[in-house]
């Protein structure tokens, strides 16, 4: 099948990249920097085609999905920046490239969400995911959308980050004190589930948790990696309402220096839920056998 894919140059979109070339498919690839040495290289390994230009840009898209059966969108930010609001990605983005899709008569699209969208959820984050949610499943497409919950595996932003933390803090700070759950899934299963469901009936017009199955604390993420890496740090709660100001403090900062803030309140909000849902159904309808958590990062910690 002829695919395109937007955010294959991220972190799940490599994975999909990689998986959509072993199991023979043809790719077309949307990336902004498309003169970029690096995207060119990738590009080449993969016998990806790439298609210069960005969510915004419609021509782009269109002449990118003729003759194309199905897209896989990915593309989505955890924190905004300058012109990359969650409005402007989630949102705006999602529905150009839906109406480039219905333009050029591709059948199938199989979107990345995130675990927790709904509707009326706090966090702005969710929010813009939720409309477009809404945006596909109201588009006369054969779709499936995904709800990964916290993605881990070489080279995320999640597990690196606080094994980073590990390494160089002295202390580990715990905003509203580390006990919201979360499900870790690995880069490998999300990509699996994303191109296995191309060509699968079943999953179409659906939408699919993608998680693990353990569920751990944020406290008790950090001692896995804290395990692994062989360290040990004292942990420190901090109340929700002093972690708030700091996160003010930090999004003002970086602001000033055109920089995404590593934390943010909106971020916050999301750290005041857990983060879990049904890891049983993908699992059946992908035959998933995910290794453990701990099994997984120590291949790329240690």
């Amino acid at each position: 099948m002829k695919v395109f894919l937007t955010g294959g140059t991220g972190f799940v979109g490599r994975e999909v990249l990689w998986r959509l070339h072993e199991e023979g498919h043809s790719i077309r690839m949307l990336a902004r920097s498309a003169k970029d040495e690096q995207v060119r290289q990738m590009a080449y390994r993969h016998s990806a085609e790439l298609i210069p230009g960005d969510l915004l840009d419609r021509g782009a898209l269109v002449e990118g999905m003729q003759g194309c059966g199905a897209v896989i969108h990915l593309v989505g930010i955890i924190n905004e920046s300058g012109k990359s609001s969650f409005q402007r990605i989630h949102v705006e983005g999602t529905e150009h490239v839906l109406g480039a899709a219905q333009e050029a008569g591709v059948g199938r699209f199989v979107h990345m969400s995130a675990l927790g969208t709904r509707e009326g959820a706090r966090s702005r984050y969710h929010q813009t995911k939720w409309q477009g949610e809404v945006a596909v499943r109201s588009s006369g497409l054969r779709w499936t959308i995904f709800r990964p919950s916290v993605i881990y595996g070489r080279g995320d932003g999640f597990v690196n980050l606080l094994a980073q933390l590990c390494k160089w803090s002295p202390v580990i700070p715990l905003f509203g004190g580390g006990n919201n759950r979360l499900q870790p899934v690995s880069v490998e299963d999300v990509a699996r589930c994303f191109v296995s469901a191309l060509s699968a009936e079943a999953v179409e017009n659906q939408v699919i948790d993608l998680c693990g199955f353990e569920v751990f604390t944020l406290r008790e993420i950090y001692r896995v990696i804290l395990r692994t890496t062989r360290r040990w740090r004292p942990m420190v709660a901090i109340p929700m309402p002093l972690a708030r100001i700091q996160a003010a403090a930090m999004e003002s900062l970086f602001g000033l220096a055109g920089r995404p803030s590593p934390l943010t309140r909106d971020q916050l909000l999301m750290l005041e839920e857990d983060n879990c849902g049904d890891a049983m159904t993908a699992a059946k309808l992908f035959g998933i056998k995910p290794a453990t958590f701990e099994e997984g990062i120590a291949r790329y910690l240690r």
